[in-house]
């Protein structure tokens, strides 16, 4: 889905009109690429602060 935000965003690009819903729709595509990383910090983050050997047992992290 991430790929069609960036598609349609530089397909209203072309025109001088539409070039704020380019705009929004590359902001929405940045932010779903940044979803999964802020997921995976976060799952680090709590697995060291529960687990006595730290995240080392995340390492099959996917």
């Amino acid at each position: 889905m991430v790929a069609v935000w960036f598609i349609v965003g530089s397909v209203l690009f072309f025109s001088e009109s539409t070039s704020t819903a380019g705009t929004w729709l590359f902001l929405v595509g940045s932010v779903q690429l940044l979803i999964r990383p802020v997921i995976r910090l976060g799952r680090r983050v709590h697995l060291g602060r529960i687990s006595p050997e730290g995240p080392r047992s995340s390492a099959r992290d996917f």
